[in-house]
């Protein structure tokens, strides 16, 4: 029977249950910010449960001396003994049979710095001048000499099987501080190589993978051409249907982790331009981390970013710089990529110190693994993981000189450093319990670790 309006007398038409759904969904924002209004009183007050919002920050169980960590990923396996590993007897040795070929010493030179007397190849000039903040670990090892697995183990802890990142892991065990922002960003991450499993989160919820950047870090917005009050009512109605589909039986684990992405997108559309735009950075700023330079403007362009990310509160960054796997052109490759990295990484470290960060911000520095000591070719190195350098610098990292390679740099012979340990200490440093980290899976609990890692406390302030 239809029904008549008794201001207007007209008629009204039935509605469809696609018009009542639109209809309602004016009503799902009103919903949504007095939900969010209740969890942010909750959050305050201490009251609301754990799963209520799986991202808020979290106390670490033990004193953090980092709050963040910024990896900086050398994509291809830099070499040691050409920058911060010297070896005088792989000079005097040239030419001579190693292990695996003709010893090739390095074409570059080394000098000390700092109170430690670190060496350092002149391709890293301006990082040299920060010698005094770096924790050097010259014994770092890992178990595969392939880019694929040793890449993936870098990542997440494991080459065999596929598991949460340590982003994710970190993610999970502190949460973050800026709810409009993700909690973990990977900016240039290498197409393959493991893909997006190196910045995933596998077997923990979804909402913990990282958030990929592409080159500069540009983003979209969602809908750019719709305003935001219209993409909200768009979004509350999607939101309403996804809901629907995770109460439904059988239900992928998945929606969930989409209805936080959805939601977390909406909100980045406030935050990530603002951050994005360092046309208000100044002039100094930008000459300290080479941007301007045909060199370095891409990658400082870069390590700004993830300054301001960490400025902001987000939790873990990483940043890779591709092309290390330098079988051939050593010296040619070697000196553009130092170029290409020496003064953002360095103008990153004093940006970091000059905003009061550097103290509480891990900085991790290093790639796969290392390279041979051996000539491959006239002018080239094959993949070394059997010893290889990797620095750390503020975030609780001690300015110190730890382990060392034999006299050539072809294995870790004191003080080793395996990558389950560095995951090890890099959750340590953060006030996490590398041990007790875990999340039960398939009828097992799982930690970044497995059963491999220890805290090298040698190397914590």
């Amino acid at each position: 029977m239809t029904q008549i309006d008794r201001t207007s007398r007209l008629p009204f038409l039935p509605l469809t249950r696609r018009q009542a759904l639109m209809s309602a969904g004016a009503g799902f924002g009103y919903l949504a910010f007095r939900g969010l209004a209740a969890q942010a009183a909750a959050l305050e007050s201490g009251t609301a449960p754990k799963f209520d919002n799986p991202l808020a920050a979290k106390k670490p169980p033990f004193p953090a001396k980092a709050k963040r960590v910024i990896f900086l990923f050398m994509q291809g396996g830099p070499s040691h003994v050409d920058t911060f590993d010297y070896k005088p007897k792989l000079q005097q040795a040239a030419g001579q049979a190693g292990e695996k070929g003709r010893l090739l010493p390095s074409s570059f030179n080394f000098q000390r710095y700092g109170h430690n007397g670190l060496y350092v190849s002149d391709l890293y000039p301006n990082v040299a001048r920060h010698a005094d903040e770096l924790c050097m670990i010259n014994s770092m090892h890992t178990d595969n000499p392939a880019h694929p697995q040793a890449t993936i183990q870098l990542h997440t802890g494991s080459a065999q099987f596929v598991r949460p990142s340590v982003g994710a892991w970190v993610l999970y065990g502190l949460g973050t501080t800026n709810q409009n922002l993700p909690g973990y960003i990977t900016i240039n991450p290498p197409a393959g190589l493991g893909g997006a499993q190196n910045y995933g989160s596998a077997f923990l919820p979804a909402t913990y993978q990282g958030t990929r950047l592409e080159g500069n870090g540009a983003m979209s917005d969602i809908n750019p051409i719709m305003p935001a009050k219209l993409q909200r009512r768009q979004l509350d109605l999607l939101q309403a249907m996804n809901r629907d589909a995770e109460n439904a039986s059988g239900s992928p684990d998945q929606i969930e982790g989409v209805i936080q992405s959805y939601e977390l997108g909406f909100r980045m559309q406030s935050a990530v331009p603002e951050l994005l735009d360092i046309s208000k950075e100044t002039a100094a700023t930008k000459a300290l981390y080479g941007i301007g330079d045909g060199k370095s403007d891409t990658f400082g362009r870069q390590c700004l970013m993830a300054r301001r990310f960490a400025q902001a509160g987000v939790r873990f960054i990483e940043v890779c710089y591709t092309g290390w796997d330098t079988h051939n052109n050593l010296h040619q490759r070697m000196t553009a990529n130092a170029a290409g990295t020496d003064k953002p990484i360095a103008g990153l470290l004093a940006d970091l110190k000059s905003h009061g960060l550097l103290n509480d911000t891990l900085v991790i520095w290093g790639g796969e693994f290392g390279r041979t000591p051996t000539s491959q070719g006239a002018d080239g190195r094959n993949h070394n993981n059997r010893g290889y350098s990797m620095w750390m610098a503020g975030g609780g990292a001690k300015p110190c000189i730890h382990g060392k390679t034999d006299d050539f740099g072809a294995a870790a012979v004191e003080s080793p450093v395996h990558v389950h340990d560095l995951h090890a200490t890099t959750l340590a440093l953060l006030g996490l319990d590398p041990e007790n980290l875990t999340y039960k899976y398939a009828g097992r609990d799982f930690r970044l670790i497995d059963v491999k890692g220890h805290v090298v406390k040698e190397i914590i302030a």
